[in-house]
C-alpha cells in the first residue's frame, strides 16, 4: 500500500490544481492564458511541476490572513453581527427598531386556584 502513496498524492495534487485552474475567473489568472495553464498542469502533472507552478505563480492570491481590502465581506457569526443583534430587539412587524422585547410591565395573573398574583394594594 505504501508504494502507491506517492502516486496517489501526485494524482490528487494534479486533480486539485486542474479543478482550481478551471474554477478560477480569467481575470485572476496571471502570466499565461487559462487554457495554457490547463495544458501545463496536464502535461507536467506526473512530475508535479505543472500543479506546483500553477499553485505558486498562476493565480492571484489574496494578501494576508485578513483577505482583500475592498473585497467581499467575510462571514460574521450571528452573535458578533451588530445588525443581527439589533434585529433581536425589534418587535415582529416593527421596522423602526424602537420596540424592545421584555420592556412591558408584568400583567396581573391569576393562578389556577383563583388567587390573584401580581402587585397587591394592602
Amino acid at each position: 500500500m505504501l508504494r502507491y502513496l506517492p502516486f496517489l498524492l501526485a494524482l490528487a495534487l494534479m486533480i486539485y490544481a486542474f479543478i482550481d485552474c478551471l474554477n478560477t475567473p480569467e481575470e485572476e489568472v496571471r502570466g499565461l492564458p487559462k487554457v495554457v495553464w490547463v495544458i501545463i498542469i496536464l502535461l507536467f502533472g506526473e512530475v508535479l511541476v505543472g500543479p506546483i507552478v500553477w499553485l505558486m505563480a498562476g493565480k492571484k492570491r489574496s494578501g494576508g490572513a485578513g483577505g482583500r481590502a475592498g473585497g467581499p465581506q467575510r462571514w460574521v457569526a450571528p452573535d458578533d453581527n451588530p445588525d443581527f443583534l439589533k434585529s433581536l430587539d425589534k418587535e415582529p412587524g416593527d421596522d423602526t427598531g424602537t420596540g424592545r422585547r421584555g420592556t412591558e410591565p408584568p400583567k396581573d395573573v391569576t393562578d389556577p386556584q383563583g388567587d390573584e398574583k401580581g402587585p397587591r394594594a394592602d
